[in-house]
């Protein structure tokens, strides 16, 4: 799995934080401070340290682990946090964590990363929670829904092709997409663990049409790659779309946290 851009995740990161459920991440807040002194964190795909920020001023009485393959976001991620938060930085392959990761962690985070991997990956993720009372939190998977005040006639086509895109291989096997949450939320009541899952949707409007751009170009560039469209209706939706950037765009995700 390739490195996220700098720009695009600070772009992001606001969005990303009026979506987040308060309940979960409330909830996942204080399952981790009920551990005591000395809460351990893993976060897995840290990017710049976003869920770091989402967890303040709480997470600044826990001891972070970063997890990502990425060592400039790691670095990034670091230089944000230098002084205020207790963290460490883990480069490591995300396809396939140690599981000496987990072994001492009361909450594993995961943000924007799960509708990226495979069930076998989930599955094995899963297994790795061994620790008594150790929680799983994870915010801001996409569920495959799109939708915008004004409405273009290829908007569903261009939403199904770009889920079909969400599936190809992103590094962790065939990627699950807009089926993540029905899977992981099966393989942890499999293993014994309570689930409760939170819509978290991006609600975006002309405060946010530069986030709205990129997505746009993106899931438009995503949608073309599969080849289930002809160019010529993907540029004519991109061209429409960004001509109208600044008004009101939904963008589907959810939120979970498991607890055993």
């Amino acid at each position: 799995m390739s490195g996220f851009d700098t720009r695009w995740l600070d772009l992001r990161e606001k969005a990303d934080h009026a979506a987040r459920d308060a309940g979960l991440l409330e909830k996942a807040t204080a399952h981790a401070d009920a551990g005591g002194q000395t809460v351990s964190v893993v976060d897995l795909g840290c990017g710049t340290g976003s869920t770091i920020r989402a967890f303040l001023p709480a997470s600044t009485r826990w001891q972070w682990h970063l997890v990502d393959n990425d060592t400039r976001l790691l670095a990034e991620a670091a230089s944000r946090h230098n002084g205020n938060v207790h963290l460490t930085c883990i480069q490591a392959d995300l396809s396939d964590p140690s599981l000496a990761l987990f072994s001492q962690a009361r909450l594993v985070t995961a943000s924007a990363l799960f509708d990226l991997v495979s069930a076998s990956f989930l599955q094995r993720l899963v297994t790795s929670l061994e620790k008594p009372g150790c929680g799983l939190y994870t915010a801001l998977n996409y569920d495959g829904h799109c939708i915008w005040e004004h409405a273009h006639e290829a908007d569903a086509r261009i939403v199904t092709a770009f889920n079909a895109h969400q599936r190809r291989d992103k590094g962790f096997g065939p990627a699950l997409g807009p089926v993540a949450e029905g899977v992981l939320r099966d393989i942890l009541q499999t293993a014994g663990f309570r689930v409760c899952v939170a819509k978290s949707p991006w609600r975006l409007g002309a405060c946010e049409a530069e986030l709205q751009r990129q997505f746009i170009s993106g899931l438009a560039t995503a949608a073309a790659e599969t080849g289930l469209l002809d160019q010529a209706l993907v540029e004519d939706w991109r061209s429409y779309r960004l001509d109208h950037a600044d008004s009101a765009c939904e963008v589907g995700h959810w939120d979970m946290f498991a607890l055993r």
